[in-house]
């Protein structure tokens, strides 16, 4: 039976879906102690944020390059294989963070990460080849939902297995990759038919070159920036969450755990739940804007809250945030023919990859600076201006909170919001008019 066969699909969505879960719980199962462990490499908690900055770039810088690559791959060979060579390598990449001896090798693991888990491309073609274009957007909510599936119950058990060392969940996270692996090469059915698959071709395999179609597809364009917006502000958690909640709220592995599950929880909610019909009564475009604007107040409350009970509470306005990506998703995927799916894919990726890149460098050094070792230079230059003294050190210590890279945050993804509204209903108005 074909893949569009209603149970064919459905069995191939569980695939899929389950695949996604294994890979996020790996991968979820080194966020509350990766930090700790650089911390324990350098001895300051700045500089560990600096640094887990830089690890977080070189992990999203390798996804810049190998995305695309992937992607185009995936058009011509398939998605299956793409997806299982991906999980084998992340568990031996898992292996060798666990034994990493210094931060040299510890970034070499990042490195590897990068280009392994770029697969995440493929799992998104992969649903675009089995679901029609109205309803992919309920698709990507179900994959949305496992990504958090796999963030509620990662985190929760690298904040447990972190107790017992900085290492061990690295050793747990390599299993289950491989795990991931052999059930993919049992179960998991390849999804793009022979006739639709596309010549892998450099031109559209380089980061410039898959960037094309965004070009191409001018209504592409727009959404992108709010792609890399949305990315950009959503890698101040990876950048300082963890040191951030251990330096204002005292919080260790397993608290980090428990609230990252908690977020998990809360996201697939969203994503699996309300997704659906939300965007069903209301449309792609009002669904991915409200949950902007949801995700700007969320995050904005949680550079302000003076105690860990109102970082939670902050979590539930958040949460909105979890409608935009599979709308965004939907929206772009309308625009492009089924073979293109895995080159837009390659190229989203490729736009998520530059935002990780620039983000927690960015995002990084706010912290490190934010938490007292980098605001004098500051205050030097502003007194260099003629700035008076007391004006310039006022100045600074109105900025000078560890909240501050939310708050920055929450700008990007306020200016998502305003510029995703007005693409998306510019491209409604041209596709209306061709009608």
């Amino acid at each position: 039976m074909s893949l569009h066969h209603p149970k064919v699909r459905r069995a191939a969505m569980a695939f899929i879906f389950v695949t996604a879960v294994l890979d996020i719980v790996a991968m979820g199962i080194v966020i509350p102690v990766l930090p700790h462990l650089i911390e324990e490499f350098v001895g300051s908690n700045a500089r560990a944020g600096l640094l887990n900055g830089v690890f977080v770039a070189l992990w999203a810088g390798m996804q810049f390059l190998a995305s695309p690559v992937i992607g185009s791959l995936s058009d011509q060979y398939g998605r299956r294989p793409v997806i299982l060579i991906s999980c084998a390598g992340l568990a031996a990449d898992y292996v060798l963070m666990a034994l990493a001896p210094n931060l040299w090798w510890l970034a070499v693991g990042r490195l590897i990460a990068g280009v392994t888990s770029s697969s995440f491309t493929t799992i998104y073609a992969y649903m675009a080849d089995i679901t029609e274009p109205e309803k992919r957007a309920r698709a990507y909510g179900l994959i949305g939902a496992a990504f958090s599936g796999g963030f509620v119950l990662g985190p929760v058990l690298g904040g447990f297995l972190g107790e017992f060392g900085p290492r061990v969940p690295f050793w747990v996270a390599g299993g289950l990759s491989g795990v991931a692996f052999l059930y993919g090469l049992f179960i998991l059915p390849e999804s793009l038919a022979p006739e639709k698959r596309m010549p892998f071709s450099w031109r559209r395999a380089n980061p410039v070159g898959a960037m094309i179609l965004l070009k191409r597809h001018a209504e592409l364009t727009g959404l992108a920036v709010v792609n890399f917006l949305l990315y950009f502000a959503h890698h101040v958690f990876s950048a300082v969450f963890v040191l951030y909640a251990g330096l204002r709220y005292d919080w260790g592995p397993w608290q980090v755990g428990m609230l990252l599950a908690l977020v998990g929880v809360l996201d697939m909610i969203v994503q699996g739940v309300l997704v659906g019909p939300v965007s069903k009564r209301f449309g792609d475009r009002a669904t991915m804007v409200f949950g902007l604007c949801g995700g700007t107040v969320g995050i904005a409350l949680m550079g302000w809250a003076p105690t860990g009970v109102a970082f939670i509470i902050a979590m539930l306005p958040n949460a909105l945030w979890g409608l935009a990506m599979p709308t965004l998703q939907s929206l772009m995927t309308r625009r492009v023919s089924e073979s293109e799916q895995g080159q837009l894919q390659g190229a989203n990726m490729s736009v998520a990859s530059i935002a990780g890149v620039a983000s927690p460098l960015f995002f990084g050094w706010v912290y490190s600076v934010s938490v007292g070792e980098g605001f004098g230079p500051m205050t030097a230059w502003l007194r260099g201006l003629g700035i008076d003294a007391k004006l310039a050190s006022a100045a600074v210590d109105a900025i000078s909170t560890p909240g501050l890279a939310f708050y920055l945050a929450a700008v990007a993804l306020a200016l998502a919001a305003l510029i995703g509204w007005i693409t998306a209903r510019r491209a409604e108005r041209d596709e209306v008019t061709v009608v």
